[in-house]
C-alpha cells in the first residue's frame, strides 16, 4: 500500500482579456489533477488574497489583470515567506488598446513587475521562433531539446535582469508592429522565456509561453476572431515544462 502524502493547497488564478482563458484553465486543471495531494481553488483575479495566503502554491494565467496595491503587497509578502508561484504568459501584462499608435503597455504596477521580475512591453507578430535552453544543467529544463514554437515572443522590461536565473531564451531583433513601443532593432537580442526569480524564502517561476485565443476572445474589440490559436499548447515540450514547474512548486527537485 502506498504511503499517504499530505494535502497541498493551490490557488489557480485564470482570467483576463484577449485570450482563451477557458482553454488555459481547463488544461492547467488537468495538469494539477495529476497530483493527488493538490486541492485547487480557482479565482479570476488576485484580490482574494486570503485564499492565496492560505495556499502553498500559486499558479496564474492572466492577461491585463491589474491587482490592487493591497493584493500586490500581500502576494509579495506571501512569496517572501516561502510561497512558490508558477506565473504564465500574460501575468506581467497591462494593456491599453485602441490608441492611435497601437497597443500600449502602461507601467501601472511597479511592485508587481518587480515581484515577477518583468513587465510585458510588446511582441512581434506571431511567427515561428526557436526556444533555446539557457541552463541545461538545471533539472527544470535538462534533457529538453531546443524546440520551435509559433507563440507570442514576449519583449519585456526587467526590474533587475541580473537577479533572474534564466532557464530558456530566444534571440530576436526587429519591429513589433502594432505596439506603441515597436522598435526593437537595437535591443539586447537575447530574450528570457523561462526564469526563476527568488524572493526571500520563496520564488517565482515565470514562463512567457502559452498564448491561446479562440473565436470569441477579442470582444469588444472584435466580435469574432477568425483564427483559433493554440501556439505552444500544441508542443509536447511545453506540457513537459509545465509538469516540471508544478513539481518545482511543490518542492520537488526532479
Amino acid at each position: 500500500m502506498s504511503q499517504p502524502g499530505h494535502r497541498i493547497d493551490v490557488t489557480l488564478v485564470a482570467g483576463g482579456k484577449y485570450h482563451d482563458i477557458d482553454f488555459a484553465r481547463r488544461e492547467l486543471l488537468g495538469l494539477l489533477a495529476e497530483h493527488d495531494e493538490f486541492r485547487v481553488r480557482v479565482q479570476p483575479d488576485y484580490e482574494d488574497t486570503s485564499g492565496i495566503e492560505a495556499s502553498t502554491i500559486l499558479v496564474s494565467y492572466t492577461c491585463d489583470v491589474r491587482p490592487s496595491e493591497t493584493a500586490q503587497r500581500a502576494i509579495r509578502s506571501w512569496i517572501e515567506g516561502g510561497g512558490r508561484w508558477v506565473a504564465l504568459h500574460g501575468t506581467n501584462s497591462a494593456l491599453t488598446l485602441g490608441g492611435p499608435n497601437g497597443v500600449d503597455s502602461p507601467r501601472v504596477f511597479p511592485l508587481w513587475a518587480d515581484t515577477l521580475g518583468s513587465q510585458f512591453v510588446a511582441h512581434p507578430p506571431i511567427q515561428p521562433y526557436t526556444v533555446q535552453i539557457t541552463d541545461p544543467s538545471n533539472w527544470l529544463v535538462a534533457d529538453i531539446e531546443p524546440f520551435e514554437t509559433d507563440d507570442e515572443l514576449y519583449l519585456s522590461e526587467y526590474a533587475d535582469r541580473e537577479a533572474l536565473h534564466v532557464l530558456l531564451h530566444t534571440e530576436w531583433q526587429g519591429d513589433a508592429a502594432g505596439f506603441v513601443e515597436h522598435d526593437w532593432t537595437s535591443c539586447d537580442p537575447r530574450h528570457p522565456i523561462m526564469y526563476l526569480r527568488r524572493l526571500g524564502a520563496g520564488a517565482v517561476l515565470y514562463n512567457t509561453l502559452g498564448h491561446c485565443r479562440g473565436h470569441y476572445d477579442m470582444a469588444p474589440v472584435l466580435d469574432y476572431y477568425p483564427r483559433i490559436e493554440r501556439c505552444s499548447w500544441e508542443k509536447p515540450a511545453y506540457y513537459e515544462l509545465l509538469r516540471r514547474s508544478l513539481r518545482w512548486a511543490r518542492g520537488l527537485d526532479a
